[in-house]
């Protein structure tokens, strides 16, 4: 069960398409940094309001739709919780965003120290709107999405609630130790199939986050590629179950 209508499952006999996506992508002029975010976003199902937040980080290449789908089912559990879904603040092409720039090992840790701040005052101004404290506020990212929120969670001075990261990695490891301000649990879900993002990159993402004393949970998913299926959502939502109560 794919649940992520804009992502592409890659598997051996597809990613021909997925990387030829890719390339096309690469053609495209490059974006504005934009620095204040926007997308689509879900009241709670109650009706109420908001008792807590989730904000959903898409994947290189995509927007705020990609990942808001996720709200229809976990809002089945978390009935009182907003959900957004920004854009992502560099536009690659039409309907399509990154985080980050993507030119080489070496431009990862500056574009994330970059967004760092745009993410961050989104989510303040969010948690304001709603009056939560950040203990209240999830994040739920994918790929780049979930490089970007690995980033970014643990250098907030004020704990976040807790971090769901799927088919993501750690790129920014060699600062996280000088530059930690909380302590915010993980849980990292990452398919052995993933043929964009190898599974072992969130091996290593569990390892360097828990040599820096940050609770992780790893799950690798035998037969997933670069996707979210049922069994990554329902860890997600026993996790969030514990970091929401």
């Amino acid at each position: 069960m794919n649940l992520l209508s804009h992502t592409f499952a890659t598997t051996s006999a597809n990613r021909a398409p997925y990387v030829a996506h890719c390339k096309l992508l690469e053609l495209l002029p490059r974006g504005v940094f934009l620095t204040t975010l926007s997308g689509p976003s879900r009241p709670p199902r109650s009706g109420g309001k908001p008792e807590s937040l989730i904000i959903l980080l898409h994947g290189r290449g995509s927007n705020g739709n990609d990942l808001i789908g996720l709200a229809d089912a976990i809002s089945q559990h978390y009935p009182n919780t907003a959900f957004h879904g920004p854009n992502a603040p560099i536009q690659m092409g039409p309907s399509a965003f990154q985080w980050f720039e993507v030119n080489g090992e070496e431009s990862r840790e500056p574009g994330l120290q970059g967004v760092a701040p745009v993410i961050n005052e989104y989510i303040d101004n969010l948690l304001a709107q709603y009056g939560l404290p950040s203990a209240k506020c999830a994040l739920i990212g994918f790929s780049q999405g979930t490089i970007t929120s690995i980033h970014v969670a643990p250098r907030r001075t004020d704990q976040l609630a807790g971090v769901v990261g799927f088919s993501g990695a750690l790129f920014s490891g060699s600062s996280l130790a000088d530059e930690l301000q909380s302590k915010p649990p993980f849980i990292l879900i990452h398919g052995d199939e993933d043929l964009v993002l190898d599974s072992r990159e969130t091996e290593i993402a569990t390892r360097r986050l828990e040599e820096a004393g940050v609770p992780v949970s790893m799950h690798i998913l035998p037969g997933l590629p670069h996707s979210i299926d049922q069994r990554g959502l329902s860890l997600a939502v026993e996790f969030l179950n514990h970091v929401l109560a």
